[in-house]
């Protein structure tokens, strides 16, 4: 699949003759099927003018884990081994499906939160299995294990970017209406008040902003974190964890286009 300079595909890049310059490893903010495409799409056309050619590896579904040491790692290190030396970016997007699915979000929450004043007291205690604590660390850990096979790989001057979503509205509208939810069903089932869902995910980014703060800040000068977040409105959404056509374009454009210009990819 290729839209542009935006390729998702080796084969077709291959036979088109051309190499990536700009590596996009993520999940389905990269990967979303859908009529309007997805993020990568929007930055392609942002990046074009400096000639700079995308391939995406990983797919919808991906979490953090799947590029360090998980299904995706091959397809992440062949990419690195054979055209690292010439990247002048990698692209990262990841973490939202490691708390978007029941079980992934149930267990970071308390057994009966119904009486809870705020979204920290809907949180289950640090030290429980699957807590948010146990998932920023995992996420961390997973991060670091790719950046360092990143900056190992690939030049002084690649770049590496980051970026962390939007609050998403916890609606229950999945791909097809209100079908396969990922956030809702946890948040009723723990009994969290209406009042505080959305508050409850934005404290989930609030946590792994500052994660993938830390990592930019060790390295500055290689390593940029896009904050998309407080950018869509409630209308952007298409479902609870994708952005419409629209909302995409508003983060490429609002969020994206300001960072890629600060270092020198568009």
């Amino acid at each position: 699949m290729q839209q542009g300079n935006v390729y998702w595909d080796w084969s077709a890049m291959e036979r088109d003759g051309v190499m990536p310059s700009i590596l996009a490893i993520g999940d389905s903010w990269f990967w979303y099927p859908f009529p309007g495409g997805s993020l990568i799409s929007r930055i392609g056309p942002l990046v074009a003018p400096r000639s700079h050619t995308i391939l995406a590896l990983g797919n919808n579904g991906a979490k953090a884990h799947d590029y360090a040491a998980g299904k995706y790692h091959l397809a992440v290190e062949t990419a690195l081994r054979l055209q690292g030396s010439s990247l002048s970016a990698v692209f990262i997007s990841g973490g939202g499906n490691d708390f978007a699915g029941f079980n992934d979000l149930r267990p970071m929450l308390r057994r009966d939160c119904s009486q809870a004043p705020d979204a920290a007291s809907c949180f289950a205690d640090p030290a429980q299995v699957g807590s948010l604590d146990a998932l920023m660390q995992d996420m961390a850990d997973s991060y670091h294990t790719l950046i360092d096979a990143i900056r190992t790989a690939t030049s002084a001057g690649c770049q590496i970017v980051l970026h962390n979503y939007d609050v998403p509205i916890p609606t229950g509208a999945g791909l097809f209406g209100h079908r396969h939810a990922w956030l809702k069903p946890a948040l009723d089932d723990a009994g969290v008040p209406a009042g505080l869902q959305q508050s409850c995910l934005a404290l989930v980014l609030t946590r792994f902003t500052a994660v993938l703060q830390q990592l930019a800040n060790r390295d500055p000068a290689h390593v940029t974190l896009i904050d998309s977040r407080g950018t869509l409105s409630p209308s952007d959404w298409a479902n609870e964890l994708h952005p419409t056509p629209d909302g995409f374009d508003r983060i490429a454009v609002q969020r994206w286009l300001p960072a890629l210009r600060g270092i020198g990819l568009a």
